[in-house]
């Protein structure tokens, strides 16, 4: 598709790294994540809402956080439409809105370009509130991070407190548009016990990055 023949849509979509899933694999995926009534889920890019609808049947607590206002604001119109009190839609990027103090955990589809980063943002901090991520990302970029031993500096320096393993693998056919790659839903639990104690992830992060340079 040419720029002349692109929508606004279109653009938005190339710009925010939007590939929306089918929502007959919504329910699927959130059963893979195993949930449990009263979980505090913070779901980032729920765009059309296929799985924050099929998480709020499952009677947790959901910040659905968008980062496009299009999406955003129709997400926050279905949901009033349906009467969900468990859903709370914000309008905001992963990378910098304020996360739950108390325990939560997170789920979604990540823009493919914006993965590392928020995995970053997730993970950089072993002594917060965060429990468990499960989310979709590219088939390749989860198998290395799910790699023993660890194959990548992230990888490393977040082997002491965190888990990774690959799930359901997504074929690109599932989203729309359609991408140019496969994906696969991962899990990231904490570890326990931790390898390293919380004081040591500073220094030890430092080390290891320092030593892939």
């Amino acid at each position: 598709m040419s720029a002349a023949e692109r929508t606004p849509r279109d653009e938005r979509r190339r710009r925010l790294g939007q590939n929306f899933l089918r929502a007959d694999l919504a329910d699927a995926l959130v059963a893979d994540a195993a949930f449990s009534p009263g979980d505090l889920v913070v779901e980032i890019g729920p765009g059309r809402g296929a799985c924050t609808f099929a998480l709020a049947r499952r009677g947790v607590d959901i910040i659905a956080l968008e980062k496009d206002p299009t999406w955003a604001d129709a997400l926050q119109q279905e949901v009033r439409r349906r009467g969900l009190r468990n859903v709370t839609v914000v309008r905001g990027d992963a990378l910098d809105v304020r996360l739950p103090r108390r325990a939560f955990r997170v789920f979604g589809s990540l823009p493919f370009g914006s993965t590392t980063a928020i995995l970053r943002r997730l993970l950089g901090d072993p002594g917060g509130p965060l429990e468990r991520v499960d989310v979709v990302v590219q088939w390749e970029v989860a198998r290395k991070r799910a790699a023993t031993p660890p194959s990548t500096a992230l990888s490393t320096a977040w082997a002491p407190w965190w888990t990774f393993e690959v799930g359901r693998r997504i074929p690109a056919t599932a989203f729309r548009p359609v991408p140019r790659v496969d994906a696969a839903l991962l899990h990231i639990a904490r570890r326990q016990p931790p390898l390293l104690p919380l004081r040591m992830a500073v220094a030890y992060v430092d080390f290891v990055e320092r030593g892939w340079q």
